[in-house]
């Protein structure tokens, strides 16, 4: 990318010295419009101090301790109504124990699974000039492509490379999404609607009403992708590619690559989710409390917390 080194270089350089406030440095870096993957392919050798998380007190999992990541078959829901209900139930239990859960035989092929991280994968490799027509903070495009959505506003900036495409409840035209993964984000979306709709009939039933309910308040309308990419990182113990955080949706549709580092609070430890081929992981959202009612009309909420 010889047409943007010398300009990330730079920022590097820009960011490294001791004397530059903060909100400069963050400009530096926003103006270049070529993310971190910039800083990377110019050969920065050091995490720039606007990355560096400061210390903390994360209780990560004992390297023997033994979690089994609940998987869910959705295949069951169409075979018969005592099958739906085991699902039903399934999907009660794991949404308050643990919050998330992983779903297998859920309608998206495996090689669509994989031509959607090699498309999303292909937009981020393109040279900086093809990127920067993406690159935007307003909220009003149907496609924004950034470092950091909160760069202004974080304690620190996360490791990483963001594109949101907002593909419903209004499909976006073909030419408001990048060519280089245009059919592959569109037939992705489709699927994952489908998907996102058979789930929701499962929470109104785990949640003791109607098949409908959730649907017929409009739940299942709205869809946003957003495809992170985590260049490799110089320093990666200063640093985090997402910090820890709550979803603030109704549920999220994780699609991992086989790199993995996926982490989840479970029992106030920070617990791995490896990757499992063909499998998507399902994030309650804050809007979304999967609860159980019990005879004194109490009920169990959970708010979940995940990082990378």
């Amino acid at each position: 990318m010889a047409s943007s080194g010398h300009e990330t270089t730079a920022v590097a350089v820009a960011m490294a010295q001791s004397g530059s406030d903060r909100s400069s440095e963050l400009k530096a870096f926003d103006d270049t419009k070529a993310g971190v993957k910039g800083l990377v392919d110019a050969g920065i050798t050091k995490v720039p101090r606007i990355f560096i998380h400061p210390n903390d007190d994360c209780r990560l999992a004992p390297p023997n301790t033994r979690f089994t990541f609940p998987t869910i078959d959705l295949e069951a829901i169409a075979e018969g109504p005592k099958r739906r209900k085991k699902v039903v139930e399934e999907v009660r239990d794991a949404s308050e124990s643990w919050g998330f859960f992983n779903v297998i035989n859920h309608g998206v092929p495996e090689s669509d699974l994989r031509e959607t991280l090699r498309g999303v994968g292909k937009f981020f490799e393109q040279d900086v000039e093809s990127k920067k027509a993406w690159y935007t903070r307003d909220n009003s495009k149907r496609t924004l492509y950034n470092s950091n959505f909160d760069l202004y506003s974080s304690l620190a900036a996360n490791w990483r490379d963001t594109m949101i495409a907002f593909m419903a409840p209004h499909p976006p035209k073909p030419d408001e999404l990048p060519e280089i993964c245009r059919d592959i984000l569109i037939k992705y979306s489709d699927q994952v609607m489908a998907l996102g709709r058979m789930l929701l009939e499962v929470f109104s039933e785990a949640m003791g009403l109607e098949q409908n309910h959730l649907i017929d308040m409009d739940l299942g309308k709205g869809l946003a992708i957003l495809c992170h990419y985590y260049p490799p990182c110089p320093q990666p113990e200063q640093t985090l590619g997402t910090g820890k955080h709550t979803d603030k949706d109704f549920f999220t549709v994780l699609l991992q690559d086989q790199i993995g580092g996926l982490q989840v609070l479970h029992q106030n430890l920070w617990v791995d989710v490896p990757p499992t081929p063909g499998a998507l992981v399902i994030n309650i959202g804050e809007l979304l409390q999967v609860s159980r009612q019990n005879n004194s009309n109490q009920t169990c909420k959970r708010l979940n917390s995940c990082m990378y």
